[in-house]
């Protein structure tokens, strides 16, 4: 029986906590809203980020991290507080999860204060690792703006591959946006 079939819900009770060398990767708690929105409501984090808005204003980080527990309850998500013991919150990642396609979504996002350290190439391999062992998913994908070469370094890093380019997929802040997309499948 897979993670997503076991009899204490779609992804099991609670949430694990992943560790890599540098990093812990936890759920995330009530007490780290401050912090998402220091880091999150920077605007260079939302200008290369889909869903994230500018300003981010008070009560966002709240209600983003209220679903988190529905989400892993109901098996569509499983995110993560990336964390280092030096530097505490860094960002955060996790999957949309499309169990019926044994797929899901990756996103990710670091604190412009820690960007260049390798946290993100490092916290993608561990999620990368729990959606193909322990989650028994067969494929995860992600995209990113093409203007942010930086994310697909990171993906690639992590053994991902590219799939191609959707030209003027999004639009925010008043332009459309190319985006590429990367994947990989579980026998890679």
């Amino acid at each position: 029986m897979s993670q997503l079939e076991d009899s204490a819900g779609p992804l099991g009770t609670e949430p694990p906590t992943l560790e890599t060398d540098r990093l812990i990767l936890r759920p995330f708690r009530a007490e780290d809203a401050a912090a998402v929105q220091r880091l999150a409501g920077d605007p260079e984090i939302a200008s290369t980020t889909l869903n994230i808005p500018h300003p981010y204003e008070d009560g966002m980080a709240e209600d983003w991290i209220g679903t988190h527990e529905p989400g892993w309850a109901d098996g569509t998500m499983a995110v993560f507080a990336m964390t280092s013991p030096e530097d505490g919150l860094v960002g955060a990642i996790g999957l949309s999860i499309k169990a019926a396609h044994r797929r899901a979504e990756l996103g990710y996002w670091v604190g412009v204060p820690f960007w260049n350290r390798g946290y993100a190439t490092e916290a993608v391999r561990a999620v990368l690792q729990f959606a193909f062992e322990t989650l028994q998913l067969n494929r995860v994908h992600a995209s990113y703006f093409k203007r942010n070469p930086a994310s697909g370094r990171v993906m690639t890093k992590a053994g991902m591959r590219e799939e191609g380019i959707r030209r003027q997929h999004f639009f925010k802040d008043g332009r459309f946006e190319d985006v590429t997309e990367y994947a990989i499948l579980r026998g890679e």
